[in-house]
């Protein structure tokens, strides 16, 4: 059975720094697009940022670009979001998520994934 289990979040002031991890089990995901996704209250889930497989290559949404860094490490079968420059229109609930499927290309649509985390709660204050 797949899981992935985010960890890391918490309530942080705007300017500061947070690293969220996601540990992945049941099958390797090596060779798989990984990505971050956040859900604000009141509003639909939205695309943070993607990894390829190899981590080579990365894709991010504007509102994060420059600001949040996604890397992973696949003897760990973890991959991570930091973030830094933290504003308060960052706070979500913020969900790890795995492609099932090979390959990579850069998008938005969370459709691409198939299995998702819970999720782990980011709070900035102002």
């Amino acid at each position: 059975q797949v899981q992935l289990v985010e960890s890391g979040g918490g309530l942080v002031q705007a300017g500061d720094s947070l690293r969220l991890s996601c540990a992945a089990s049941g099958r390797p995901f090596r060779s798989n697009t990984m990505g971050w996704a956040r859900q604000a209250p009141g509003k639909e889930r939205e695309f943070v940022a993607s990894i390829s497989g190899s981590g080579g290559s990365t894709y991010y949404a504007d509102s994060v670009k420059g600001r949040f860094t996604i890397s992973r490490d696949n003897a760990e079968n973890t991959v991570y979001l930091q973030m830094d420059s933290l504003k308060p229109e960052d706070t979500a609930v913020y969900y790890c998520a795995a492609d099932a499927d090979t390959g990579w290309g850069p998008s938005k649509s969370l459709r691409l994934y198939d299995y998702w985390g819970q999720g782990t709660q980011v709070t900035v204050s102002s």
